[in-house]
């Protein structure tokens, strides 16, 4: 049986769990200052970033489970780790259970600042898009328990947080039908309007829809449409949502057109 490849360790960040800790975020047309965290709320589950092979092989048992339930075929290529979950400037984050340590669910975020994204291989992104910082959310997936709605929620949750964290301009998805409503939901946009579903190699080539969010608008947009999950997201401080939230140093220049992934060697982010 192969081993599975070990992970860069992952340092705990001090003081991650104080709620003053919390990001601030400027309005994209005032320039003032969002609100920040004024409540505290505790999960029955954390949600932290993968940091050895024993957490990366309960990521990849979530993954499979979730999607063999609506896509046996595929998930049946998803019983190992795969070659991105290790890639540097990836992160995969887990949801376990604080009961029995289970995982509940499982994120991977990919961002370009070192490589064009997983979507890109089957995609031009449109111009609004270009050098600006993107990230994206791939196998997604969560557990079949009455907690999966919960934990989908906070895998968001923590995937915003990182793009906050890592000054992202733009979130972005691909997204099969039904999945592509539960995103519009969340005010998510479609990249390709009036464009039929498209298929990309990264998931089978399976026809999914390009949607993406952007994130100096989030809080503001979120607000204007009275949604449920405004205060989760923006003004509960959730310590059981443990993502790092070291700035980048210096916002990184866009990435090159046609340069090689490669040939850049940086340590995951601590």
């Amino acid at each position: 049986m192969s081993q599975t490849p070990s992970l860069p360790s992952v340092n705990p960040l001090p003081n991650w769990g104080q709620a003053a800790d919390f990001p601030v975020r400027r309005d994209a047309a005032t320039g003032l200052a969002l609100r920040a965290a004024s409540n505290e709320e505790w999960l029955p589950f954390t949600v932290e970033v993968v940091s050895n092979a024993e957490a990366l092989q309960a990521a990849v048992q979530v993954r499979q489970a979730a999607y063999a339930r609506h896509l046996p075929a595929f998930s049946a290529t998803l019983a190992q780790p795969e070659a991105a979950d290790l890639e540097p400037g990836v992160t995969v984050l887990l949801a376990r259970s604080k009961l029995d340590g289970s995982p509940l669910g499982s994120m991977r975020i990919q961002t370009n600042a070192l490589r064009a994204l997983p979507m890109e291989a089957s995609v031009e992104l449109p111009e609004f898009l270009r050098d600006t910082q993107l990230a994206e959310a791939t196998r997604l997936g969560v557990t079949q328990a009455g907690v999966g709605r919960l934990v989908k929620t906070a895998l968001f949750k923590a995937f915003y947080l990182h793009c906050i964290a890592q000054d992202i301009d733009y979130m972005v998805v691909t997204a099969r039908s039904p999945i592509d409503r539960q995103y519009e939901r969340l005010l998510f946009k479609d990249v390709f309007p009036g464009r039929g579903p498209i298929p990309f190699r990264h998931v089978g080539n399976m026809p999914h829809r390009v949607l993406c969010f952007e994130m100096l608008q989030a809080e503001r947009m979120w607000q204007e449409a009275n949604h449920p999950l405004l205060d989760f997201m923006c003004r509960t401080h959730h310590p059981d949502i443990r993502v790092p939230m070291t700035a980048p140093r210096g916002r990184p220049q866009p990435r090159p057109r046609g340069s090689v992934a490669g040939e850049i060697a940086v340590s995951r982010l601590a």
